[in-house]
């Protein structure tokens, strides 16, 4: 399993956060009609529970941008992704289809409030490390050209950024063809909901992706432990 660790440059400033690290293998698909099904449901209850202007006070989202503001990033011009899903989803704009796991990713994180990386295990060099994006770094964010990620949290491994709450890169992302797969769910508001979540993110997993040999970490700056979900 790649080793993910969070820097003092931002546990300093997030002393809250805890990250779920969930790594197995995978049989991804093109879209599947059953989840999508889950999907619609999910979007069904949020457009009938959920006022726009709400979002943002709800607490894994509000973490969030609170990371972002000590950070030195406006989450106004930079919205964390669980947000940006869940204003699309009200704006009547509805999901995009992907593929089976990304569709899945999204689904997770529009019912847990986290922004949530999802990676293809292959693509990483060497462990990831949680820490601070810098002016001038390079970074393209998945369907959005080259992206400012100056101020916000960035995992990095050998080579540099692959994650933010904002995107992922196009480096790592996950294609058909992804058979290892590391997601990172982000609890900048602590652990409360975050085993909730993996758990559900699991579930899923096992059911539309067929996952198998799956490992389970919670990371904190200060400890991390294997657990079963």
């Amino acid at each position: 399993m790649i080793h993910v660790s969070i820097s003092k440059e931002v546990s300093s400033v997030c002393p809250d956060l805890q990250v779920l690290v969930i790594a197995c293998h995978v049989k991804n698909t093109e879209s599947d009609p059953s989840l999508w099904k889950e999907i619609n449901s999910m979007e069904e209850l949020i457009v009938s529970t959920c006022k726009l202007e709400d979002i943002n006070k709800w607490q894994p989202v509000k973490a969030t941008r609170q990371a972002y503001k000590r950070l030195g990033k406006d989450p106004n011009r930079y919205r964390p992704s669980s947000e940006a899903l869940r204003r699309r989803i009200l704006r009547g704009l509805g999901l995009y289809k992907v593929d089976t796991l990304v569709d899945l990713i999204n689904l997770v994180s529009i019912k847990s409030g986290y922004s949530i990386g999802g990676f293809d295990a292959d693509k990483i060099q060497g462990n990831l490390t949680l820490g601070v994006g810098y002016e001038g770094e390079l970074y393209h964010g998945i369907g959005r050209g080259e992206l400012n990620i100056a101020g916000l949290p960035v995992y990095r491994d050998e080579i540099g950024g692959i994650g933010t709450p904002t995107s992922d890169e196009e480096r790592t992302k996950i294609g058909i063809d992804t058979r290892c797969l590391l997601m990172i769910i982000n609890g900048y508001s602590g652990k409360e909901g975050l085993l909730e979540a993996g758990s559900y993110a699991v579930d899923l997993l096992k059911r539309y992706v067929s996952a198998e040999n799956i490992d389970v970490e919670l990371v904190s700056s200060f400890d991390r432990t294997k657990i079963v979900l």
